[in-house]
Parts: C-alpha cells; structure tokens; sequence
C-alpha cells in the first residue's frame, strides 16, 4: 500500500511539473505575440507619420513637386494674375493650379476642362466616339465619380450631342466649367499661400 502511495506522488508531481512548463511556454507566447503587435503597430504609425508628413511638407515642396525644370520667372509667374489662360497655358502654372485644387478636393474641373481639349485632338472617329463616351461617363453622367457641377440643360445638351460624336461635343460644359474656375477657384488659386510663396520667392532672390 505505501508502495502504491510512493509511485503516485513522483507522478501527480510530475504532471505538475508538466503543467506549470507549459503555463511558461503559454505566457512565453503571448509574450512574444504583444511584441510582435507592438512593432507591428508602430511600424503603421511610422508609415502614417511619414504619409502625413510627406503630405503636409509645406508649399515650397508641393511646388518642387510639380517639376522642377519648368519653373517660371518672375515675370512670368506674375502672368498668371492677369487670367486663368495665362495660367493654364504654361506648364508649371497648370501643376500648380492642379495642387491647388486638390487642396480644395475640386481636382474633377481641371481633369474635366484637359480631357475636353485632349477629346478635340483625337485623330479618328473611333478614337473620338470611345473617349467622348468615356468623359461623359467620369464626368458627367450623374453620380459618375468624377462628377462636375453642371446645370441640367447643359448636361441633358451635351448628352444628345453624343447621338453624333463630333469635336464641338463638350464645348459648352467645358465652357461652363471653365467659367465656374474663373470666378471661383482660380481667384482664391491667387490668394493662396502656394501662389503667393512663388511670387515672393522670386521676387526676393538675388539676380544670378
């Protein structure tokens, strides 16, 4: 009998032991995992950190952005305040115009009134019919997820303009839309601190 007893203790001890290796292996684990999310988690937030800061770097480098070989003079800068021609012709103005924009989440007017003077350039009629179809689709159609501010004769106007594709389809939305960046945006494009660094940047370099 106190045999019996003897050879159960070593093996009630035993399966103790066992357990409690196993507890330290579980709290091990868990461990291990916490810190796996914990880098994990600041990994995303480094990522966001770096997103957010490449987002809000200031005017001078969303300007860089927008490239670096074409940046205007002085006086050509100053153009831009005479109208929105002006500016959208050179090729810096129209970058910065469009950053602008996209400050002001507004970006469709611009993409809307190039993909009109890009439609007027097409070579073919397949070619004319398959984009016609496309910028009413992004930018016109209603709830298109592009969509522009556009009264509803000139959208029901330029919707039967596409029974015959023709080069003159979108004139008047185009028309209407540019009109709406000329009193609207562009204004405020001229008061902005990312047209206003531009001019006093140059205007305060020295002559080279």
């Amino acid at each position: 009998m106190m045999q019996t007893v003897f050879l159960l203790l070593p093996q009630q001890t035993t399966g103790a032991d066992s357990n409690h290796g196993f507890g330290d292996a579980e709290g091990g684990s868990k461990k291990k995992k916490s810190k796996n999310l914990a880098k994990d988690m600041k990994n995303r937030l480094g990522f966001l950190r770096r997103r957010n800061d490449s987002g809000s770097g200031g005017n001078a480098a969303k300007l860089d952005k927008v490239g670096k070989t074409v940046k205007p003079s002085y006086e050509e800068a100053i153009k831009w305040g005479e109208s929105l021609e002006k500016l959208l012709i050179h090729k810096y103005g129209l970058a910065a115009f469009r950053a602008f924009l996209r400050t002001e989440f507004s970006e469709e007017n611009l993409e809307f009134w190039l993909a009109c003077e890009d439609y007027k350039k097409a070579k073919s009629q397949s070619k004319m019919i398959s984009k016609a179809k496309k910028i009413f689709g992004e930018y016109i159609a209603i709830q298109s997820c592009k969509e522009v501010n556009l009264d509803s004769y000139t959208r029901e106007h330029t919707k039967e303009n596409l029974q015959k594709v023709s080069r003159s389809c979108f004139d008047l939305a185009q028309k209407r839309i540019y009109g709406l960046m000329e009193k609207d945006s562009y204004p405020r494009f001229l008061r902005s601190d990312l047209y206003l660094d531009l001019i006093n940047q140059k205007k305060n370099s020295p002559p080279s």
